[in-house]
């Protein structure tokens, strides 16, 4: 009875249950009655240990009018309690958040769309408090789940549909918001949570079909703001969680081709997270391109294009330790898809075949393209320091035959896949070079980066000698004189052309002096191939400008001179039967240097006969010209005039010019010939072999026909006795005055041995260089027996003779002494 009457009669009723009955009007069209509802307030902040039996009261009288399907009070209780809690603050509201916490489900759980968007702002209006004390045992779970499920409402209403996604972006907005400062609730990070945030917000940014929605109301781009908050919030320990769900949805929804949304995406993240945390990304990225190493070239093209706009942004902040890491993997995906190309390549059968295999080998070169951009973009953005690490980890890629070893291996890939490398390889070196300012040249040039560089210059393919003259160039010219040259041509005035120059320094004068011959013979050898075109030539023009600004003092210039006279001498005498086109473009080539020469020594007589051998040639061989042989319509001639000595520059009158203090003429006698190592050589040897056991077919004479020449470096026998002790007569004053018949001996000699080292095997080679170098040992043993020979001592010396030993003395008076030794 004490039960039933209390439950009748509303006196006998707990207060807080009076109050919160009075705040519901009989018409819930009326709303909240305001009276009651701040006597309800003063009451709870009055008396907070009544708050949680408040809320559990106003969630029993919310769950009853849902089910009822009364909307109207449950809009009204939801009020209340927003303002309950907006109003207390207290250690007893704990208890009262839970129960807040669970009528919000209640809300999210009902089908009705209003609800769902009534709850998601009651949680949004909870999220920006803050609370003093943190919840040990609170979870947000269910939230997450259920506003990640609204992000991908699919209502049949479009304007409902919108409404719905923008309350689920807004609630997972607030738990972000509510969590990720909270050191308690940093379970929010962990997979299972992040693979429901980051593809809600993803697919929302994804679908953008509201477009014309601003602010708030467009999911797109509330979604992008709540995707940056969620970025800008992460911690170092936590990159790893909330990027990789990005790359599972791109992957998932196959975005990767085309990458346009991945690129933006990545974007957001770089501009989102903090700088220090922008190898992480680097490395997430990295790792996904391992994972679909095999996949679709459009697929790896699109991950490496994204990894470009990853790195670009990265360069310019901290980058990591993730440097060599980076290039360690685009070189080898590089590699792998020469290898996919090459590979299709191999199996075509039919002509369905062979129109899918050049698509294949068009997308592969899609990827290898946005391989190169990135690999050079990256260098390129690097300190100068870290781009002279990048730039020798680059050059130990690159397949060079002449050097000790190389660690790309190019039995499997073949010719064509080697050399598809080293150009591709040798462009990112060009990009990664741009703009490269070092202080002293030998930074820029080590020993170990030229000497496989110029290895590669040597290399029988015109193309990659162009490409090794342009990354020469960008390190070389420091001061970006290179725009001024424009190519190949007579300048008439060098000095309006303002070149930027300083005075060499101690350094680069050390290192012209080391290997300033590698430089030198580069050029030398790269003008007598016969695929040169005008590219070439003016790419070589380049370089000799480019050294004689940056790095050339009065014995550089007279090197220089030398080889240009060198090179006037190859192309007149002709021993390696070179088209006549080659032989006039090296002729314009000295014609255009040593006139750019001149102006920069200035020294009159020199500029007079420079000026005066290309007068000549203006009016009676222009064709030894560069305005004139690089023309389409130029006419050549049967063969060069060598008895003409006005249309060449001529040694004796050079060196005449020259005759001033600093320049040392009488170098200019000695002609200049290329220095190779016998090691290059072997290598050169070593790489004919293999292209003639590939495709057996005869190749044209070579630089490495008379290079190998000076492999023989011991004579075939030394003098005897009996030939120094010759009588002189007048036969023999004759024979030795008269030399054609040496000369043409020596011809026939110098035929031999080339054709030996074209034709011979290089086991046969290599035991004849072994013979000569045993010889030298030889001798040289002889003459140290002789030269460290004991001295006579008078007490006599051992010798052994039909096996008994005899002492043989020697007199002191007989003896031998050094002057020194005597007094």
């Amino acid at each position: 009875m004490p039960a039933g009457v209390c439950g009748c009669c509303g006196p006998l009723r707990p207060r807080y249950k009076r109050l919160v009955d009075n705040i519901f009007p009989e018409d819930p069209k009326d709303g909240l009655v305001k009276s009651d509802m701040e006597k309800l307030t003063f009451y709870a902040v009055s008396a907070p240990e009544k708050l949680d039996r408040i809320g559990a009261y106003l969630a029993e009288r919310l769950s009853r009018d849902v089910v009822r399907h009364r909307y109207g009070y449950v809009v009204i209780a939801m009020e209340a309690l927003d303002q309950l809690l907006m109003a207390c603050h207290s250690q007893s509201i704990k208890p009262f958040v839970e129960s807040f916490l669970h009528m919000v489900a209640k809300l999210l759980e009902s089908r009705e769309p209003d609800l769902q968007v009534l709850g998601t702002n009651s949680f949004v209006k909870f999220a920006n408090i803050e609370e003093d004390t943190p919840s040990y045992h609170r979870r947000y779970d269910f939230f997450v789940s259920q506003f990640s499920a609204m992000c991908h409402s699919t209502h049949e209403d479009p304007e409902t549909r919108s409404r719905i996604r923008v309350a689920g972006i807004k609630g997972l907005q607030g738990v972000v918001r509510k969590t990720v400062n909270d050191e308690l609730q940093a379970i929010i990070w962990e997979p299972q949570h992040m693979d429901k945030l980051i593809p809600s917000m993803l697919f929302n940014m994804q679908d953008n079909d509201d477009s014309e929605r601003a602010g708030e109301e467009n999911p797109a781009s509330l979604a992008e703001s709540c995707f940056r908050e969620l970025l800008g919030r992460a911690a170092y320990g936590n990159m790893n969680n909330a990027v990789r769900p990005v790359l599972v949805h791109l992957d998932n929804h196959r975005l990767w081709d085309p990458n346009d949304f991945a690129v933006s995406c990545f974007r957001i993240i770089m501009y989102s997270i903090q700088a220090q945390h922008s190898h992480h990304v680097i490395q997430q990225v990295l790792s996904h391109l391992d994972t679909h190493s095999k996949n679709t070239p459009r697929v790896r093209a699109g991950i490496v294009q994204v990894l470009l706009e990853t790195v670009a942004i990265a360069a310019k902040g901290s980058i990591g330790p993730t440097v060599l890491e980076v290039f360690n993997t685009l070189l080898k995906h590089l590699r792998m898809s020469v290898d996919f190309e090459l590979g299709d390549g191999s199996r075509r059968n039919s002509a369905s075949s062979l129109s899918s295999t050049r698509t294949k080998e068009s997308e592969e070169r899609i990827v290898q393209n946005a391989i190169i951009q990135t690999i050079g973009f990256f260098g390129g953005n690097l300190p100068d320091y870290q781009r002279a690490e990048v730039m020798m980890f680059i050059m130990g890629k690159v397949p060079v035959y002449g050097t000790p070893c190389h660690t790309l291996d190019t039995v499997k890939i073949g010719h064509q896949g080697t050399k598809r490398i080293q150009m591709m390889l040798l462009s990112s070196l060009i990009m990664v070079t741009s703009g490269f300012k070092c202080k002293t040249i030998c930074a820029g040039l080590p020993a170990a980066f030229l000497e496989p560089l110029c290895s590669i210059s040597l290399m029988e393919d015109g193309e990659l000698r162009q490409l090794v003259l342009e990354i020469l160039h960008n390190i070389i010219d420091r001061h970006d004189n290179r725009a001024k040259l424009r190519g190949i041509r007579i300048i008439p005035n060098v000095a309006a052309l303002k070149f930027k120059r300083e005075k060499i320094s101690k350094q680069d004068v050390v290192f012209m002096k080391k290997h300033g011959q590698q430089l030198y013979r580069h050029i030398y050898l790269g003008c007598k191939e016969e695929d040169n075109v005008q590219k070439n030539f003016e790419l070589l023009f380049t370089a000799l400008a480019l050294i004689t600004i940056e790095l050339a003092n009065e014995e550089v210039a007279i090197d220089l001179i030398r080889l240009s006279i060198a090179l006037q001498d190859m192309a007149l005498v002709n021993e390696e039967n070179m088209p006549m086109f080659i032989r006039c473009g090296v002729m314009a080539l000295v014609a255009a240097y040593l006139n750019f020469l001149s102006q920069m020594i200035a020294i009159p007589l020199f500029c007079q006969h420079v000026s005066k051998v290309i007068e000549m040639r203006n009016l009676d061989a222009p064709y030894l010209l560069p305005e004139h042989v690089f023309r389409e319509k130029c006419v050549f001639p049967d063969s060069l005039e060598r008895d003409d000595i006005s249309l060449y520059f001529q040694t004796a009158d050079l060196a005449e010019a020259l005759t001033l203090p600093g320049y040392n003429v009488e170098r200019l006698a000695i002609p200049y010939i290329p220095q190779v190592t016998v090691l290059y050589t072997v290598g050169k040897i070593l790489h004919r072999c293999k292209q003639a056991s590939r495709d057996r077919l005869p190749r044209r004479k070579s630089f490495v026909d008379t290079i190998s020449l000076q492999v023989d470096i011991i004579s075939n026998s030394l003098p005897d006795q009996s030939q120094l002790a010759e009588e002189i007569t007048f036969e023999t004053l004759k024979k030795a005055i008269d030399t054609t018949g040496l000369e043409e001996q020596e011809r026939e000699r110098r035929r031999q041995v080339m054709e030996k080292f074209q034709k011979a095997p290089f086991e046969e080679i290599a035991a004849h260089c072994e013979s000569k170098a045993n010889m030298l040992h030889d001798r040289l043993a002889q003459i140290f027996e002789l030269t460290i020979r004991p001295p006579p001592s008078p007490s006599g010396t051992v010798t052994v003779t039909s096996g008994h030993a005899q002492y043989q003395s020697v007199p002191v008076y007989e003896m031998k002494f050094p002057d020194l030794c005597v007094y």
